[in-house]
């Protein structure tokens, strides 16, 4: 009975104190909400995968700008957002708008999301995830999931990003004003879902 309870206390301290993401509460995908139309956006600086300094501050002072969260290179259905994006770049610069994407991968991997896709915007390094928590898109997916993109899918989320807790954020997008107020978002917790150029176009349209 003594051993038993030595091997469930060894167990309990490797759980809950040797591995602390174990005790912390993560939310689920449909848990995060979003910063919504007609909030004012909190200012962020990330890093971009060349290495320089990126400011929303400074971009808005050029134009709106355009944000785009993603989840990585490993995930088809970004990349194809990505793509789609990049093709119509000169329509979306066409109305002075910057167009970023930010994902919580390190910046070796940005470089990989741009080799799928060609695009020729800014991608940033969501470090700590904190411009996801910023704009309240982060979550963590379900164990199952999480084995889904590590394997099949090649994340290696615990190495790609800057901890090891595996979460993400929501793929959402944003159309930030230069007064800094989102005017537009597509939001929804279905990473299968979003946002088009013609929906992108129109937001940018009405500002």
């Amino acid at each position: 009975m003594r051993k038993f309870n030595t091997i469930l206390f060894s167990l309990f301290i490797h759980l809950f104190i040797l591995n602390p993401n174990v005790s912390q509460n993560y939310r689920s995908a449909k848990e995060a909400k979003g910063l919504e139309p007609g909030t004012q956006v909190p200012m962020f600086n990330a890093t971009d995968m060349q290495g320089n300094a990126f400011s929303l501050q400074e971009a808005l002072e050029q134009g709106p700008v355009v944000l785009i969260f993603y989840r990585g290179h490993w995930c088809p259905v970004c990349n194809r957002h990505l793509k789609t994006l990049q093709d119509s770049l000169d329509v979306i610069q066409k109305y002075g708008a910057t167009l970023i994407a930010v994902s919580p991968e390190q910046l070796s991997l940005l470089g990989k999301t741009a080799e799928k896709t060609g695009v020729q915007f800014t991608l940033l390094y969501d470090e700590n995830y904190r411009i996801a928590e910023a704009f309240d898109v982060q979550f963590r997916p379900d164990s199952m999931q999480r084995i889904l993109y590590n394997t099949a899918l090649g994340a290696n989320l615990k190495e790609a990003h800057s901890d090891d807790s595996q979460q993400l954020p929501i793929p959402a997008t944003y159309v930030i004003g230069q007064n800094g107020i989102i005017s537009w978002r597509q939001f929804n917790p279905d990473y299968k879902k979003r946002s088009s150029v013609k929906d992108i176009v129109g937001a940018l349209e009405k500002l």
